[in-house]
């Protein structure tokens, strides 16, 4: 059974490929939906590695 924190992981990584999906079919959008994935990306890992983690915020 999956947990919570796969289950947001993997939607997140899903979210990733269709904005990278999106950027591939709209070039005035590519760098846009190419930092969307990214960033998604980067949250999933977050979410995986330590799931309970703070997250430094700046002022």
């Amino acid at each position: 059974m999956a947990r919570h924190v796969e289950l947001g992981a993997r939607l997140l990584r899903d979210a990733a490929v269709f904005f990278r999906n999106v950027g591939g079919q709209n070039p005035e959008l590519r760098a846009q939906m190419h930092d969307n994935a990214a960033v998604y990306e980067q949250v999933a890992q977050l979410m995986e590695d330590d799931p309970f983690g703070d997250l430094p915020m700046e002022p």
